[in-house]
């Protein structure tokens, strides 16, 4: 927290904090007002739509944890001020068969976005040879990190799917590693979520939900160093519970349109034994053994069947589900901004300093101490750049009043 009058933003970054804005200055008045870093969401699937709808709701990058927005695919949105920044796994090392596949009607494709560039590298391993051997692919296509997919599809309501198995695993963590590259899993049990921690992966991009957490297991997760995004609001989709809550609030509905709205509005509804509370707790628990939890969702496509979800307002969920849990709010803002952006090495971004690129959202009221004024965006900054809802872009040269 900076208690600092002015914030100056110049040419895309911040230039300096608390001290007289510079002579010819635009003057953003800000009072009443909190002014944030741009928020993160650490689990997406997107495209340039969902880029936009996460911007409009203050989310300045998000982490793509399946997909084709890879070094060579996104010169486009890098450039871009009215989208969201992005990162990519590209996609995630799974068996033939194995998940995500058993997510989606039979025949359906998804459709849509620009034809990519280069290799799109589908990693399906069986075997540790496998797994190592689409290391380097996945590095030379243009991967920001390696991705695997652990899951039997029990979640899902799939038993037996395929799935890779700890050796496999293994092998290609280690082989990530010799490449520089971090590494994170897919992993919605318990056993996954060991087996991912055995095999020395970085971080874990769900919390498991098939049963409750024991102290060993925090234990383990919390020595290994991993990192977590819960996902807390895909976890409560999976059990059927939907996002009608937050379309509710006028500060969501009035950015969504029909498609969105009915995603928001279903739930993915495949494991309705699970129990939200169980997940809540392990959260918590997972907090206060000082484990880095990142804001993410797994939004992906406006679909009933992937339902719950919708890019950047379920941010603002989620970030809710971690008060809830026992977080702080100001606990849930740094899963939401620098946390993220330290465990990802995006040092450029996720905190208000000089230097930082100025990527932020002014809101309303002080989410500091009520976590839902997130939601009454004022303003949003995007490398400086003034994103209208209406009218497109403002100056890039700006002081904030705070």
């Amino acid at each position: 927290m900076l208690d600092a009058a002015t914030v100056v933003i110049d040419g895309g970054v911040i230039t300096s904090i608390g001290v007289p804005p510079p002579a010819g200055s635009e003057i953003v008045d800000a009072r009443g007002g909190t002014l944030l870093p741009g928020l993160f969401d650490a689990h997406v699937h997107t495209n340039e739509e969902a880029l936009a709808l996460a911007l409009r709701f203050g989310v300045t990058t998000e982490l793509e944890m399946q997909g084709t927005h890879t070094k060579p695919n996104r010169a486009h949105i890098t450039g871009n001020d009215a989208l969201a920044d992005v990162r990519s796994a590209g996609f995630g090392i799974t068996p033939p068969g194995g998940h995500p596949s058993e997510l989606f009607p039979e025949g359906f494709r998804p459709g849509g976005g620009r034809r990519p560039v280069g290799e799109i590298v589908q990693p399906f391993s069986t075997t540790p040879e496998e797994a190592a051997g689409f290391i380097p692919r996945l590095v030379a296509s243009g991967s920001d990190y390696i991705k695997f997919m652990i899951d039997d599809g029990s979640v899902e309501g799939h038993p037996g799917l395929p799935m890779l198995d700890r050796e496999t695993v293994a092998a290609g963590v280690a082989e990530a590693h010799r490449h520089g590259m971090l590494t994170v899993a897919h992993t919605l049990t318990v056993e996954a979520t060991r087996m991912a921690i055995e095999a020395g992966i970085d971080g874990l991009v769900h919390l498991f939900m098939d049963q409750p957490h024991t102290d060993d297991l925090v234990e383990l997760i919390a020595a290994s160093g991993v990192f977590v995004v819960p996902c807390v609001v895909l976890n409560a989709s999976m059990m059927g519970i939907t996002g009608d809550a937050l379309a509710d609030d006028p500060r969501v509905s009035s950015r969504l349109d029909a498609a969105w709205t009915e995603t928001l509005r279903s739930s993915f509804n495949r494991y309705p034994q699970g129990k939200l509370d169980d997940v809540l707790r392990s959260v918590k628990a997972l907090h206060e053994a000082g484990v880095d939890l990142l804001v993410g969702t797994d939004a992906s496509m406006p679909l009933p069947f992937l339902g719950g979800l919708a890019h950047g307002a379920s941010v603002h969920q989620e970030l809710q589900y971690l008060v809830q849990a026992g977080l702080s709010p100001v606990s849930a803002l740094a899963a939401a901004t620098s946390s993220p952006a330290r465990r990802f090495g995006l040092h450029d971004r996720g905190r208000i300093a000089e230097g930082a690129r100025a990527d932020l959202l002014l809101v309303d009221g002080d989410p500091t101490t009520t976590i839902s004024d997130t939601l009454g965006t004022r303003a949003v900054w995007r490398r400086g750049t003034r994103l209208e809802q209406e009218k497109g872009m403002h100056s890039n040269n700006s002081t904030f009043a705070l």
